[in-house]
């Protein structure tokens, strides 16, 4: 991997280009002019300058996000491997909620499966048998993915440095345990107002969900801030992303977990103002 922009210059008007535009609502160019397309210390390391950012105004930490589960998008953006970013409370929407059109910047819609851990992912091998222990629930998910950068025009680097192009999410209320529900087996279908945009299931998921989750708890361990009980785990598209617009309404079936749905609000004619997630 390159070693490009692994200072700490370069990390830090990296992560100061994201936060103004997320400031701002105006999106910026990528970052990996400053740390490269894919070293993936320098990015990590943007994260958490502006999430430590956030966390100081007062953020609170409710989980984590996955991306870059499906083999195409690693293999459109040249690589082996998933990425996560931070899951704040201000992110979260309730099912069937409008969320504010400036609350995400150049917003994009998946469904997936969501688990929520009632046990610390902290001691221990981090397998498949003790993540799927500490699994409480899980229900079906909307995840409105975002991007500081312009044009969505990013590399690994960048989308790792922009908190994984995380936005808001809306949780459906149709609770499963995984005696009640197979991941990997779920078939999902997406709608946006009424027209079907997208299709997919579990497999697409890195073969199966769990396989994400078990990912991001060795992952996240490895990183020196481990999954915990009560967090919310987005893990990963279970079909293509799709863009949506102002006034739009999405629903999504995942069987065996139910619907879960949201309406993006109507713009504001000459309205800058910044959302909650942008």
């Amino acid at each position: 991997m390159t070693q490009l922009g692994t200072t700490l210059d370069g990390v830090a008007e990296a992560a100061t280009r994201l936060h103004d535009a997320a400031a701002s609502h105006v999106p910026c160019p990528p970052v990996r002019d400053l740390i490269g397309p894919d070293c993936l210390q320098a990015a990590y390391a943007v994260q958490r300058r502006n999430s430590d950012v956030r966390l100081a105004a007062g953020a609170v930490v409710v989980g984590r996000k996955i991306g870059l589960t499906s083999p195409a998008v690693q293999a459109q953006l040249g690589v082996d491997q998933p990425d996560f970013g931070i899951l704040f409370s201000d992110m979260a929407y309730a099912d069937g909620e409008e969320l504010p059109a400036d609350a995400v910047l150049q917003p994009r819609v998946e469904a997936e499966v969501a688990f929520v851990l009632k046990g610390d992912l902290v001691d221990g091998p981090l397998d498949a048998g003790q993540v799927r222990a500490a699994v409480d629930y899980a229900v079906a998910a909307l995840e409105v993915c975002g991007s500081r950068i312009a044009g969505w025009d990013i590399s690994f680097g960048d989308t790792v440095a922009d908190n994984a192009s995380a936005g808001a999410f809306v949780l459906g209320t149709e609770k499963k345990s995984l005696e009640e529900f197979v991941p990997k087996e779920v078939e999902m279908r997406m709608s946006i107002d009424g027209e079907e945009v997208s299709t997919g299931n579990g497999v697409a998921c890195l073969g199966d969900p769990i396989n994400a989750l078990v990912w991001l708890a060795q992952q996240a361990r490895d990183l020196g801030e481990p999954l915990r009980a009560g967090q919310v785990i987005l893990s990963g598209a279970l079909g293509p992303m799709k863009p949506i617009e102002p006034g739009a309404q999405v629903h999504a079936d995942i069987t065996g977990l139910g619907t879960v749905s949201l309406a993006l609000g109507p713009s504001a004619p000459g309205s800058k103002e910044k959302g909650r997630t942008s």
